[in-house]
């Protein structure tokens, strides 16, 4: 099987707090970031204020992604670097439950 990016890809997650969010706002923030070309992941939480987005900054600008959470008053509370691999292999199931035991 031919996968159409390369597993070494450098991907961003910035981790953030929000101070200007309800779950109907996180909500469709969320469903806004995911149909973004150069997201890969986005969860937000309108109830405990926080979440992360995954995305491809080659595709999407850091400036783009925070400007679009801008109603919401993000704060970066960290960044990580992470490769197209890493995000598959810590996506899978079985890392979840290995790791519990």
């Amino acid at each position: 099987m031919k996968m159409a990016v390369k597993p070494e890809k450098e991907l961003v997650r910035l981790n953030l707090k929000f101070g200007n969010i309800n779950w109907e706002k996180g909500t469709i923030k969320q469903y806004e970031l995911s149909k973004e070309l150069g997201v890969w992941r986005v969860f937000i939480n309108g109830y405990a204020k926080n979440g992360f987005v995954i995305f491809d900054e080659e595709t999407m600008p850091r400036e783009k992604v925070l400007e679009m959470l801008k109603d919401l008053e993000p704060e970066v509370l960290g960044i990580e670097n992470l490769t197209v691999e890493e995000l598959i292999e810590k996506s899978m199931s079985w890392n979840n439950i290995i790791g519990k035991q």
